[in-house]
């Protein structure tokens, strides 16, 4: 083991004593005391102002909008990986392609529930969708609108009126397309910054394919931009297809990544659905192949939103703070002189650090303000930048600087290869981050022993998720989740290497299933 790698493993010790602390400061809820904690952390790190006279409707501050664009940085280099291409639709929509939508949606709930094909039905008068959750105009300044508008709440509807203009024949396919853009939900629910707003800052990527084939790659490819989403903001998640009753109801399927939060809740920071080609029939979604017979096209979405945020505050956060992981810090390092006043050298020194570490691309912040060293601590500190660099008059003279890392610990390194070094350390915070997260979410799911082999048997307690061997009817898992006071989250791709014993039914499967209190 180098130096450099003792040191690191030093840092890691010295986080894990500072995490097993509880207590308050600063004016900061302890982290253990969540539900008071998160909402304070927000304002208090200055990522949003909750004053807005409209509630769900934050205003965003300098420092919480430039995080949101890291994260909308990384889902925009997803999508030029993957060959999407950038658009921007309208903010209003007609009412008549809402009515198209509830009609749609509608007949896909009764036949789901009815258990037949969706063209043996008629379209009833139950409306699903999202009518009661909009927000409506009906005036263009004092004119009544002969057709009235919402506010966007996704944008299928939208999205698909332009795209039966745009596609003809296969040479137009696949059709793969994304913006982020806000959308506008009436949440009756209790609100929460990041979490559960009514103006959401929103993430969409539309896709259209010739056949199943296509769309079924499609939801494959989606599935690994989560995953490599979330490994750069340092979250592990839980990924499952959604049982049928918590589908959207337009939808063939939809998969999820939740991410289990600290208070053992857990978070829908992603999901994709296959649409197959119902929405196709009712948009007139169409196009000729290469024998000239006109076919349905096959359609996918994939969505994330600002909660990926809310994941990241919440996960990594602790009693001082914020910490943000390096993918998305605004600032990634502070470079701070000391005693200044004393020696002349500093600030040129520190000038000349923080352009050579701006030029190996990190974001810089180099603060000269005439404040006390404890304000610039507790400043940066509470935002969770994750590398401070301090420089004064003994440094120079040893040719080193002082790197304190927001994870705990400090580091010493030569000024000659500071550049080199503090890249190598950002790395490392990213690391102990995911291990952290990792150990958190460990610690908050509990697999039921296959000696619990009916809900009877099953203790539940507050702020846990539970890892369960499910394979019943719809029947069983409202019995399931009447019994727990918890939600089924799906079924997971990662099944069980031996069977086990259905916990309501006793069928033996491989399923394997969590529940737990969602958001």
């Amino acid at each position: 083991m180098n130096d450099f790698e003792r040191i690191i493993e030093a840092i890691g010790q010295y986080g894990n004593n500072v995490s097993k602390s509880n207590k308050a400061k600063r004016g900061i809820p302890a982290k253990s005391d969540f539900n008071s904690w998160y909402p304070s952390i927000v304002e208090i790190a200055d990522l949003v102002d909750k004053r807005y006279p409209i509630k769900g409707m934050d205003v965003w501050k300098p420092y919480g909008l430039s995080a949101m664009e890291k994260i909308d940085s990384l889902a925009r280099s997803e999508m030029e990986r993957t060959g999407h291409q950038e658009y921007r639709f309208p903010l209003l929509v007609p009412e008549d392609l809402l009515e198209k939508e509830n009609k749609l949606v509608s007949i896909l709930k009764a036949a789901r529930e009815a258990g037949v094909d969706p063209s043996e039905l008629r379209i009833g008068e139950e409306e699903s969708g999202f009518k009661k959750e909009v927000y409506w105009v009906k005036h263009g300044g004092e004119n009544k609108l002969e057709i009235p508008m919402f506010l966007r709440p996704t944008s299928e509807t939208p999205m698909y009126t332009m795209f039966s203009l745009w596609i003809r024949s296969h040479a137009d396919l696949p059709l793969k397309t994304f913006q982020i853009v806000n959308t506008f939900r009436y949440e009756t629910k209790q609100t929460r910054s990041f979490i559960r707003v009514r103006e959401i800052h929103f993430f969409e990527a539309h896709t259209v394919h010739s056949d199943q084939a296509g769309a079924d790659k499609q939801i494959e490819e989606d599935a690994e931009m989560v995953r490599r989403i979330l490994h750069e903001l340092c979250l592990p998640s839980i990924v499952s297809k959604r049982p049928v009753w918590d589908t959207f109801p337009g939808a063939w399927y939809t998969k999820a990544a939740d991410v289990v939060m600290p208070n053992g809740r857990t978070l829908q920071v992603a999901t994709y659905h296959h649409y197959r080609d119902q929405w196709a029939g009712a948009f007139d979604l169409s196009y000729e192949d290469s024998e000239g017979k006109t076919r349905l096209c096959h359609q996918t979405t994939f969505g994330m939103s600002e909660r990926l945020l809310g994941a990241v505050v919440g996960m990594h956060g602790d009693d001082n703070g914020l910490i943000m992981p390096p993918a998305i810090a605004p600032i990634q390092v502070v470079v701070m002189p000391v005693a200044n006043h004393r020696d002349e050298r500093v600030l040129p020194a520190v000038s000349e650090l923080g352009q050579r570490l701006t030029d190996a691309g990190l974001r810089v912040k180099v603060d000269e303000r005439d404040v006390r060293p404890g304000v610039k601590h507790y400043d940066w500190e509470i935002k969770g930048i994750p590398l401070r660099v301090e420089l004064g008059p003994r440094d120079l003279d040893s040719d080193n600087c002082v790197v304190s890392v927001r994870t705990g610990g400090k580091v010493e390194v030569p000024l000659s290869e500071a550049h080199v070094e503090i890249v190598e350390l950002l790395a490392t915070v990213s690391d102990e981050l995911r291990l952290r997260a990792e150990k958190i979410t460990a610690k908050l799911i509990h697999s039921v022993p296959e000696s619990v082999s009916s809900l009877s048997d099953l203790i539940v307690e507050d702020g846990l998720v539970y890892e369960i061997a499910f394979e019943g009817s719809d029947s069983d898992a409202e019995a399931l989740e009447k019994s727990t006071g918890l939600t089924l989250l799906g079924e997971c791709d990662d099944k069980y290497d031996e069977p086990r014993k259905c916990i309501v039914t006793g069928k033996s499967t491989t399923n394997r299933q969590y529940i737990a209190r969602m958001y």
